[in-house]
């Protein structure tokens, strides 16, 4: 099915259904106390959510064969659960902050799946207004991509669905320098942070026993706002970036990022079902824009390439080691072809973006027709490469104090050997009850 025709009729069958069942809410009255905008020495707050998931699984797909928990069915029904608390305490010079999680799984097949970690947890010293010092664990969101962060070195990968999410931090030390100017160089800001990777310290960053260096210099020149990064260190190779951002008009702005890798192994399957490990430069880079027109519609659209990326060809060994590894398992009951399917799965081919050329759309449209508390939207990401794309369109209601509802429909559309073509789903639905605190 083609990606563009795809488009239209999930979105709006999503959105005229919710049109005919959520009700406009009368505005509550609005009051003002002065003790509600005094600074507080200790703030927090957070969420708790539920959710339910409904997937129809692409059966026979390379994801769903090589599915490790086991051959799910036709469907798949999910419930979770998920708080996430998170605060700052202030005392004169120092702060102190923190965000923790804690979420709850359960599949229709029995499956459970729990966990509780601290997000962040980090303490500041500001002994100057120009210098702060940090340590502990911290989340980075380095970039100014929305979906994708390709100078974003010492970041978490963020979920293009869901970029806004809170991600896991790294324990670091950090320190900030900042200096403003009179002219069109108007601020300068150095951060540095220190990443250690030790035995139960930062362990999935890369490789153990050693001490990591990052670093982000930011200009705000002409009202433009620009970073030079750099990363380098043992545990991963070195890296270099630079990013920027700036509004060309009050409702329209543009940004971008490249990144430049000099060494870069990645992990191929050969022709002979061999694997070999590459090794040489690689570029990725981001271009996108953000756009609100008159009637509140907010579009963001993206760009990204990534050299890392696997290239269609590459993509068709693996989806073919998994055809091979089935024809195995119905043959003689062996799965050997496919436990090398899924460790390569782990080793790159599995990844949530693999290829190297994506477009993202995302569109939102606030309180369209004067239907209050009502945010419909849609969310698209194209492979270029094969053409594939997942589609979802969206709709958000907050008619209720403190409560946000979100229903989602995705599909996921796409040839056999394809990227969404292959995934373990070819649609899900989901419904999400938030309660903010």
């Amino acid at each position: 099915m083609n990606c563009a025709k795809a488009l239209y009729y999930p979105a709006l069958a999503l959105i005229g259904f919710l049109f005919s069942v959520l009700p406009a809410l009368a505005g509550e009255e609005f009051s003002f106390e002065l003790a509600e905008i005094e600074k507080k020495n200790l703030t927090w707050g957070g969420y708790a959510e539920l959710m339910w998931e409904h997937m129809d699984i692409n059966q026979g797909a390379a994801f769903s064969l090589i599915e490790p928990a086991g051959r799910p069915g036709a469907t798949l029904d999910r419930f979770s659960g998920r708080v996430q608390i998170d605060g700052s305490y202030l005392y004169k010079i120092t702060s102190v902050n923190w965000l923790l999680k804690a979420s709850g799984q359960q599949d229709e097949g029995g499956g459970w799946f729990d966990m509780a970690d601290v997000y962040e947890a980090y303490a500041s010293l500001k002994p100057t207004p120009a210098v702060t010092a940090g340590i502990g664990k911290r989340s980075y969101r380095w970039g100014k991509g929305y979906a994708w962060n390709p100078a974003g070195f010492i970041n978490r990968i963020k979920d293009p669905n869901n970029p806004e999410e809170a991600l896991e931090g790294f324990s670091t030390a950090e320190l900030d320098v900042i200096k403003s100017f009179a002219g069109p160089l108007q601020t300068v800001a150095l951060t540095t942070a220190l990443l250690p990777v030790w035995q139960g310290v930062n362990e999935d960053f890369g490789e153990r026993d050693n001490v990591n260096l990052a670093a982000k210099l930011y200009f705000l020149y002409n009202d433009t706002d620009i970073d030079l990064i750099c990363y380098t260190g043992n545990s991963r190779s070195s890296r270099y970036g630079v990013d920027f951002s700036r509004n060309l008009a009050t409702n329209f702005e543009i940004h971008g990022e490249v990144a430049y890798v000099p060494d870069l192994e990645k992990i191929v399957l050969q022709q002979d079902g061999s694997v070999l490990t590459e090794g040489g430069a690689a570029f990725s880079y981001l271009a996108g824009l953000r756009y609100l027109t008159e009637n509140d519609l907010t579009g963001i659209i993206e760009y990204y390439h990534d050299d890392a990326g696997y290239t269609d060809g590459d993509m068709d060994l693996f989806y073919q080691l998994v055809v091979d590894g089935e024809t195995q398992f119905l043959a003689s009951g062996l799965d050997t072809l496919l436990d090398k399917a899924r460790n390569m799965s782990l080793r790159g081919y599995g990844r949530p973006q693999p290829g190297r050329n994506y477009l993202y759309a995302k569109f939102t449209q606030q309180e369209p027709f004067d239907v209050l508390y009502f945010t419909p939207g849609l969310i698209a990401i194209f492979n270029l490469d094969d053409n594939s794309c997942s589609i979802s369109p969206e709709v958000v209601y907050t008619g209720f104090t403190n409560w946000e509802l979100r229903l989602r429909f995705s599909a996921l559309v796409g040839d056999a050997f394809s990227d969404y073509g292959e995934r373990l789903n070819s649609s899900k639905l989901e419904l999400r009850a938030r309660y903010f605190f």
